[in-house]
C-alpha cells in the first residue's frame, strides 16, 4: 500500500480539509500505517497534480482560508483497481521489517540483564501503546453513522486483527521475559 491509496480511500468517504485529512488519518490508518502531517500534505498535492483528487480553496474571515479535497473519477478508478488486487502487500505484511526482533535475535551476544532490559522496555512502551487501540470500538461505533454497513465490516475485520495482534504481543513478551528470567533454574 502506499500512503496515496489509503489517502483516497478516506476522502473517497467525504470531502475533507488537509487538516480534517490528517485527523482521520491519526483515528484510524495511523494504527497500521505511519505518516507525519508534512508527508500527508506532500501527497494531497501529488495526487491532485495527478488528477486523483481535485480541491477547492474556501476563503474565511474569522479563519485561515483552507482547501477542500475530493476524489475525482480516476481516482475512484485508481483507488478500485488498487483494492481489487488481494495480492499486493501480502509479502511485506508477512516478512515486515522489525529492527527491535533483529536486535534481539543477537541480544544472545550480550547479557541476559541486558535482554531482560530491552523486553521491559518493550512491554512498558507496547502497553501504553496499546491503550491508545482502546478507542478503536468508539471511534468506529461513530463511523457507523456515516459509512455504509458493508464498509463498516471491513473496518471491523481490521479492528479484529489489531485485538489478536496486540493480545498475541503482550503474551509474546510476557513468555519471553519468562524465558530469560527462568532459563538456568
Amino acid at each position: 500500500m502506499s500512503l496515496r491509496h489509503g489517502l483516497l480511500g478516506l476522502i473517497n468517504y467525504e470531502p475533507m480539509t488537509g487538516y480534517d485529512t490528517v485527523k482521520e488519518f491519526n483515528q484510524s490508518l495511523a494504527y497500521f500505517w505511519t505518516a507525519t502531517p508534512q508527508h500527508i500534505y506532500k501527497e494531497l498535492d501529488a495526487m491532485e497534480k495527478s488528477g486523483w483528487l481535485t480541491s477547492e480553496r474556501i476563503m474565511q474571515t474569522e479563519k485561515p482560508n483552507k482547501r477542500v479535497y475530493s476524489i475525482t473519477e480516476l481516482g475512484k478508478k485508481i483507488l478500485v483497481d488498487w483494492v481489487s488486487k488481494p495480492e499486493e502487500g501480502v509479502e511485506a505484511f508477512m516478512q515486515g521489517k522489525n529492527p527491535f526482533l533483529l536486535r534481539l535475535a543477537f541480544a544472545g551476544e550480550g547479557s541476559d540483564e541486558n535482554a531482560l532490559q530491552m523486553l521491559y522496555e518493550f512491554r512498558k512502551r507496547y502497553l501504553s501503546f496499546a491503550k491508545t487501540l482502546d478507542d478503536v470500538d468508539r471511534l468506529l461505533a461513530e463511523d457507523e453513522a456515516i459509512l455504509s454497513p458493508k464498509v463498516m465490516k471491513y473496518w471491523k475485520i481490521v479492528a479484529l486483527h489489531g485485538e489478536y495482534i496486540r493480545k498475541a504481543r503482550l503474551e509474546w513478551v510476557e513468555k519471553a521475559i519468562s524465558i530469560i528470567e527462568h532459563e538456568g533454574e
